[in-house]
């Protein structure tokens, strides 16, 4: 016999009691809205069943969490009331239409502020530039309050509430966020939600002393626990700091740091932390932004005896995250950022949880094939990797803010017959320009000298051969790495999900190095690839011949095509044999449309024979979309070297 689950009723009761209470608080102001006050109920009985379960998990051994309910309960109408009328009519647009980021017509970018425009009130001058490139999703880069020198990319948030003032301020941002409203464009924000800055006044009065915010963080009076926990945590960043955690003077305790010492853990056992968490993410949510990234999900919950990574809890403190989202702000969308094990990856997406992911594994494969020339990891992982539920979406980058790390799965390496620890060290010294005959030129990332673990820092167009070839003035290599970036692109566009461009990437931004002349940042190899923005795409640029000019038109030209074709919307895709080991395959479907997508990772050209395609569909005379050459059923399709076709075989 199943056990009888009480949560639901007890719910209801809770929620019976509570809200009679919480309306007397805001009386005033919620007679003067009675019919939003009515749908916002609605939303409330609708998800407050799922956010008590969630809540009681977490918190509900804890004597007073009758209070963390009301307190809660009290934080969601507080927030919901401060919301703009407009915020209201979005929600309202995106309840009627919760799928609209599926859409074909999705397409994404993002950058650092400061290195694109220097700060927010000039990044609005921009807006024509991204319409002209097709975007209608905009993710920025941390750009809040963060202390002076290293903040760890911005990472090391001091202020949830305040912009970091070299940027601009929150009005000028909430500002921004309605003007690309207006212009049909989502705002995209970073919510670092594992961990604060040091300087941050919870971590500013914990170590005054003050007990209830020393309950904020992770803090222990000696090494005993830090030291049983550490036997099960790896180091994220080994050239940096050895080990998870670090001495603060000020209280004589060590601080759990995940990642710098100026990064403090928080805790999340600790209802106070949940809220106060929640009431920021509330106050981003009212300043026009769309989609929250949530950084380092899989670090959030500790538990003795473990990695301390992808925790159950972890994802029950997003789900609750989630159901306060549905219920305030219905239009917020969280998108997990998990670089992790992709079994791992895969558990936070979820309408109820993330309904976005960044896809890490997608792009480390596609690096993996273009320095393999063989696509045999790539298919055999995206055939039964690719699938996720339904009305949630991959996020597809080739490049980011971020290190490439190779997060592929080792009895997926085997299944194919590579050795994956061979094979990292293959990709790391490809990568890394020490392989011979390798056309990139990538810098090493945190050398692990203990394990032998590295990742991969540098640009698309750097890693894809670009600079080499300039470098040699070989105009050969030039093609062939403009080949190889269209490649890519191709995929990224096609695929299944939301395609997301680094900004910079559209015109073939290489390795900046000077980042080695600043003391604060020379350590970290990935501001090789955060440089500031060194070219404009003009109305009047006529100059064709230059590459800038070319790799931005034939962008804007992809992402147009992408936005024509129903059948790239994003849900399925499914993985076919081509007959090829340097041949790379998928159908996209919708409706009556269907599209075959051929790409070819070889410099040398290669074919999909007649049979191939014949069991694909092709059955009658189907048009390449990007060329519009014809193909004739019975016909070999040839790809020249690094070729990415599309055929409407519908």
């Amino acid at each position: 016999m199943a056990e009888y689950d009480w949560r639901p009723e007890q719910a209801e009761k809770s929620l019976n009691r509570i809200l009679p209470e919480v309306e007397k608080t805001f009386a005033h102001k919620l007679r003067q809205a009675p019919h939003e006050w009515h749908k916002f109920k609605n939303r409330l009985h609708r998800e407050w069943q799922r956010l008590f379960v969630c809540l009681h998990q977490l918190y509900g051994w804890q004597y007073d969490f009758f209070y963390t309910l009301h307190q809660i309960l009290n934080s969601m109408v507080q927030y919901w009331l401060e919301r703009s009328a407009e915020l209201k009519l979005l929600d309202e647009k995106r309840e009627a239409d919760p799928l609209w980021f599926l859409s074909e017509k999705t397409v994404g970018g993002v950058l650092y502020v400061d290195l694109f425009s220097d700060n927010l009130a000039r990044l609005e001058d921009h807006i024509s530039y991204f319409k002209k490139l097709g975007l209608n999703y905009l993710h920025l880069m941390p750009l809040f309050a963060v202390p002076k020198g290293d903040s760890d990319g911005g990472y090391a948030v001091s202020d949830y509430r305040a912009i970091n003032p070299d940027i601009g301020t929150m009005e000028e941002l909430s500002k921004l966020g309605a003007a690309l409203r207006d212009e049909g464009i989502s705002l995209v924000l970073d919510f670092v939600f594992n961990h604060t800055s040091d300087e941050h006044i919870w971590a500013q009065k914990a170590k005054s002393g003050d007990p209830d915010f020393m309950a904020y963080y992770y803090t222990y009076a000696n090494r005993e626990l830090p030291d049983q926990f550490q036997r099960y945590l790896r180091e994220i960043f080994p050239t940096v700091k050895k080990g998870s955690f670090t001495w603060c003077e000020e209280i004589k305790r060590w601080v759990w740091t995940t990642f710098n010492s100026f990064q403090w853990d928080l805790n999340y056992t600790n209802p106070n932390v949940f809220r106060a968490m929640a009431e920021e993410m509330l106050f981003l949510a009212n300043q026009g932004v769309e989609v929250l990234r949530l950084d380092a999900v899989a670090f959030i919950w500790k538990r003795l005896g473990t990695n301390c990574e992808n925790q159950p809890e972890a994802h029950t403190i997003i789900r609750a995250f989630n159901a306060m989202a549905k219920i305030v702000a219905p239009c917020l969308l969280f998108k997990s950022e998990a670089i992790v094990h992709p079994d791992e990856v895969v558990r936070y997406i979820h309408p109820d949880e993330c309904q976005l992911s960044y896809n890490p594994l997608l792009m480390a494969l596609l690096w993996e094939a273009l320095a393999t020339r063989e696509t045999k990891l790539l298919e055999h992982s995206m055939r039964h990797r690719y699938p996720i539920p339904a009305g949630c979406t991959w996020v597809n980058f080739i490049r980011c803010h971020d290190d490439i790390g190779w997060t592929f799965d080792d009895q997926d390496a085997k299944n194919v017959g590579i050795d994956p620890v061979e094979h990292r060290k293959f990709l790391n010294k490809f990568y890394t320009g020490e392989y011979p005959g390798s056309f990139a030129r990538g810098v090493p990332f945190q050398f692990n000298a203990d394990t032998g673990d590295v990742r991969i820092s540098g640009t698309f167009s750097s890693l894809a051969g670009l600079e080499d070839a300039l470098l040699k003035q070989d105009n050969e290599l030039i093609e062939q790495a403009v080949r190889r970036i269209n490649l890519l692109r191709s995929i990224m566009v096609s695929i299944g999900g939301i395609p997301l461009l680094y900004i910079g990437d559209e015109w073939g931004m290489l390795n900046d190095y000077t980042y080695l002349t600043d003391p604060t940042i020379v350590n970290d190899s990935r501001w090789v690839h955060r440089s500031k923005k060194r070219w404009n795409a003009r109305e009047d640029l006529t100059d064709q011949d230059t590459l800038e000019w070319r790799f931005f038109h034939e962008m804007v030209k992809l992402i147009d095509l992408r936005k024509r074709l129903p059948a790239l919307q994003n849900g399925g895709m499914e993985v076919i044999h081509t007959g090829s080991p340097h041949l790379f395959g998928y159908i996209r479907a919708f409706k009556e449309q269907k599209i075959l997508i051929v790409n070819n990772f070889s410099e040398e050209p290669r074919k999909m024979d007649a049979i191939h395609l014949n069991a694909c569909g092709v059955k009658r005379d189907v048009i390449n979309l990007i060329t519009n050459d014809v193909l004739s059923p019975g016909k070999d399709l040839v790809l020249s070297g690094h070729q990415s076709v599309w055929l409407d075989i519908s």
